[in-house]
């Protein structure tokens, strides 16, 4: 990059506040100091032994991502081509945030979707974590949880991985051809930690604890990464000065994290076929209360080895491996009305919970209507990568890199016990019970009062109605092969020209495996015995009372493992799949820039082949089910042509323009015959062999002012258009094979639609307040905001935004740092997102707006040694989803606070 001359200072003044009047910002424009220079990070040791920080900030980045900078980050996304935002570690580690996924959601554009207390998934610019990248050093990451929420099981579960494991977090929201296309979103780049070029050691970490009040628990938090440079002549007394000083590194991390966390959770469902309009619109036919216990035990570890003996040679081994273990202890109280619902005229609704006139259920059961259940599981969650590669620089300045890899995800659950124990009346089966509700608890959840049903929290008047278990083995694989050739070139009088090409092959196996078995003979056993004399307990802020818990273990201990019934078998073979995916790549990618403005533009072609087997449910004429092999398969090439510009206005002001063009290809389950179920959500997924990848042509427009300190002040304006996008619809239809479980279960399947768009703005505000006098300087202010105006036909002549588009996403932060103090408040809000279609408005799914609040603090006891203090979520912000309008909740559960403290070390 060339660097500009400074215009006189009246004309940069006039530059600036033309720039910024643009975009509507006048106020903000005045806190930057008008005139002040943006920060440069100074001179660093080149990756290459030529080439200076200028040439290429996002490759220093690579070269020292452990104790990368905020200027060199800022930098970094100041010189692409492309729109991308980076977080640096030395910015994660100053908020309480635990996971990857928990730190890039307050990046710009990003909004998150959560699951038992955590962020998960992460989606960008409104679209869904299934269509976008995860990417670990360049090398595509695997899915291990089967659990996205539209289906494609294409999203990675970014809760795996430790931030102990990144040096940096890039999020690139426009694609180049050099990047994989299988970015319809976008795509987050986690850059492992390296070792530092300057041969000195290091070595930091954190020794932390915590507590969460909810359930009184504790936290264990530990973090250890250290690296140097080795062999050779050694290091000079002052410092390396030739490759062969110290030509071999290695930097070995290791993090683990350990929490008890529970969950208050309240699940109502709805009577359907009724409108807001309809005194019964809030009638429910089920309600859960859910009373969760997760033991998590989070690890993760890295292991980076170099060599570069000279400047034109450099080789590389990195491996990671993360993941959790956890046993996930669900009880809840389950209340089933016959939906006989009537209103009382008072806002009240009445309804009765007999069984025998069970108008809902379609095995109803005398006095069966009230349940205490357990779900005891046990998952494994883990994510592996090894690779190995190298780049050679030769004299005339071209560039080969290379590499090779083999990433797998894996999800395995040795267990999944199911236990229910029903009610039985007192008074005698016959006996009629009553329940009166209405929607006036927290956030709309019912309160109701019974009647006819003494002791009905009493574990002695339950007794064991039924009992099932199930295991699974999951894997997601893929080998990966990729080469690039930098070429410099002369072509058109640029003050830098190069052409680069490459070729990449990723080979992919996906195994979805599991095993039921079942209990055809239950002894009598009532909720007295298997409780173990506990007492009913309050729950949900004593908006709730539940009967007691079921001991865990009891009921494998006295029923053993079960045996494999037909149905058990149907169940096992109808969620079988193996599939197989070939992506064949290459590109040619040409890159010019003259004094100010700068373009890169190419294409990109990839050549897809995958074969699915899997089976299909066959019903003969007398009823009978039988699962036979289906097969399929699918070959498609796709031409993916892009160009992107940017214009430096000054030196701290530039514009960008760009076109880019990506894809999704959907999940292999979505595109197979076979059937998913879950039965712990009643949800079954079916493939559509059919089913075609969704592309998206991306235009950006965008303004950015970088500020001193690593500050900016930014806007970018973004149209994707979309065909094809992958949307579920809900069938209706009924599978009703799998033992102990009667009712119908909600049948999904997948289907494109003709055309969609998401459209939108970011605005992003970094800024340390140094110009402001005295103890004020320290002050620090940033935030961003993401508006997203997406559309979508979900029924015909229907329309609504995207699922998982949030109209609003923002950040706001507030700190202060003076004399080793640094304290930080963050928060985070998004607006409500699509989250399921059904078959009327009334019956559509959103996941419920919501906000948090974080707070990240500490104190250098030395240039070494800091102690810190954390707070998450002081809110107690609920998880809520809610179904035709945000007054008729389906799920509000909450976590409390999470408070962590502990001691960083950095050597």
């Amino acid at each position: 990059m060339t660097d500009l001359c400074m215009p006189p200072a009246a004309t940069r003044f006039s530059l600036r506040g033309l720039a910024v009047a643009t975009i509507g910002l006048f106020a903000v424009y005045g806190l930057s100091g008008g005139l002040a220079r943006a920060a440069d990070p100074g001179p660093t040791p080149a990756s290459d032994g030529s080439k200076s920080k200028h040439a290429d900030a996002l490759k220093e980045i690579t070269i020292q991502a452990q104790r990368t900078t905020d200027a060199l980050a800022r930098l970094a996304q100041k010189q692409a081509m492309n729109v991308t935002n980076i977080e640096t570690y030395n910015t994660i580690k100053q908020m309480p945030d635990v996971t990857v996924a928990e730190a890039v959601q307050r990046i710009p554009g990003i909004s998150r979707e959560t699951d038992e207390g955590e962020a998960r998934y992460i989606n960008i610019r409104g679209l869904d974590a299934d269509l976008n990248s995860t990417t670990f050093d360049g090398v595509q990451l695997m899915p291990t949880n089967n659990a996205s929420a539209f289906g494609g099981y294409r999203g990675v579960a970014l809760d795996i991985i430790p931030i102990g494991l990144a040096g940096a977090i890039t999020v690139t929201d426009t694609n180049l051809p050099s990047q994989n296309a299988e970015a319809l979103g976008g795509t987050i780049e986690i850059t492992p930690k390296t070792a530092p070029p300057d041969g000195k050691p290091f070595l930091e970490g954190r020794i932390g604890g915590g507590y969460e009040p909810l359930r009184g628990t504790p936290i264990i938090d530990l973090q250890v990464s250290g690296g140097t440079r080795f062999g050779g002549t050694g290091t000079p007394a002052g410092g390396v000065s030739a490759y062969s000083d110290n030509p071999f590194s290695m930097v070995a991390t290791a993090a683990y994290y350990e929490d008890k966390r529970g969950i208050d959770d309240v699940e109502p469902a709805y009577i359907g076929g009724v409108g807001p309009s309809d005194p019964l619109y809030f009638a429910i036919n089920n309600l859960q209360q859910r009373d969760y216990e997760l033991h998590r035990k989070r690890y993760g570890g890295g292991l980076d080895l170099g060599y570069q003996p000279d400047a034109g040679d450099q080789y590389y081994i990195r491996a990671f491996q993360s993941g959790y273990g956890e046993n996930y202890r669900r009880q809840f109280f389950n209340l089933l009305p016959d939906c006989a619902a009537a209103a009382n005229g008072s806002g009240h609704i009445l309804d009765t919970l007999t069984g025998a006139t069970n108008q809902c259920s379609s095995t109803p059961g005398p006095n069966s209507d009230m349940q205490m259940g357990f779900r005891d599981e046990r998952e494994l969650d883990k994510e592996s990568l090894y690779m190995a590669g190298g780049r050679k620089l030769f004299s005339g300045g071209q560039e080969l890199d290379y590499r090779a890899a083999f990433v797998k995800g894996t999800w395995h659950k040795p267990y999944d016990y199911d236990s229910y124990f029903n009610y039985t009346n007192p008074l005698g089966p016959t006996s009629p019970i009553s329940m009166t509700y209405a929607p006036t608890g927290e956030g709309h959840t019912p309160l109701y009062t019974i009647s006819g049903a003494p002791g009905y929290l009493a574990a002695a008047n339950y007794k064991l109605g039924s009992f099932g278990n199930s295991s699974a083995y999951n894997y997601d694989q893929e080998w990966s092969f990729a080469s690039n050739l930098d070429l410099p070139v002369s072509w058109v009088g640029g003050s830098s020209e190069d052409l680069k090409a490459g070729v990449s092959a990723r080979l992919r196996k996906k195994l979805e495996s599991y095993f039921q078995t079942s209990y055809p003979t239950l002894p009598a056993t009532s909720l007295a015995q298997a409780s173990g004399g506990r007492p009913a307990e309050s729950y949900y802020d004593d908006q709730y009372m539940n009967p007691p818990d079921i001991l865990p273990g009891y009921l494998q201990s006295q029923l053993g493992p079960g045996t494999a019934q037909p149905s058990d078998i149907l169940f096992d073979d109808s969620q079988y799949l193996l599939g197989q995916e070939k992506v064949y790549a290459a590109y040619a990618q040409y890159n010019v820039q003259w004094d100010r403005f700068a373009v890169v533009g190419g294409v990109r072609v990839e050549n897809t082949h995958d074969d699915l087997g899997s089976y299909a449910l066959v019903t003969d004429t007398s009823g009978n089910q039988t699962a036979v092999p289906a097969d399929a398969s699918h070959s498609y090439t796709n031409v993916f042509p892009g160009i992107q510009a940017r214009y430096t206005i000054s030196h701290d002001l530039q514009a960008r323009a760009s076109w880019s063009s990506t894809l999704a290809r959907p999940g292999f389950n979505q595109i197979t015959p076979n059937a998913l179920v879950d039965l712990g959500s009643g949800q079954i997924n079916v493939g559509n062999p059919k089913l075609k990848p969704a592309f998206a042509d991306s235009f950006d427009v965008g303004l950015e002012d970088y500020l001193p300190h690593a500050g900016i002040l930014s806007l970018d304006g973004f149209d994707k258009q979309i065909k094809d996008y992958i949307v579920p619809d809900q069938t209706g239809a009924s599978i009703s094979f799998f033992g102990g479980f009667a009712d119908a279960l909600r049948t999904y399947t997948f289907n494109n639609a003709s055309h969609s768009y998401a459209r939108g703005i970011m605005l992003d505000y970094q800024q340390e307040l140094s110009f402001l006098p005295g103890l004020l300087s320290g002050f620090g202010l940033g935030g961003n905001y993401t508006y997203v105006d997406s559309r979508l036909q979900i029924r015909p002549g229907e329309y609504a935004q995207l699922p998982s588009s949030s109209k609003d996403t923002w950040n706001a932060t507030v700190y202060y740092k003076h004399d080793g103090l640094l304290v930080r408040v963050a928060a985070y809000g998004v607006s409500a997102d699509l989250f399921t279609i059904g078959g009327d408005p009334s019956s559509d799914v959103y996941n419920a707006k919501r906000t948090f609040l974080d707070f990240g603090g500490s104190y250098d006891l030395d240039e070494e040694r800091q102690i810190y203090f954390n707070a998450q979520n002081l809110l107690n912000t609920p998880h809520a989803f809610w179904q035709g309008s945000s007054d008729r909740p389906i799920q509000r559960e909450f976590y409390g606070q999470t408070y962590q403290a502990g001691f960083r070390f950095d050597y």
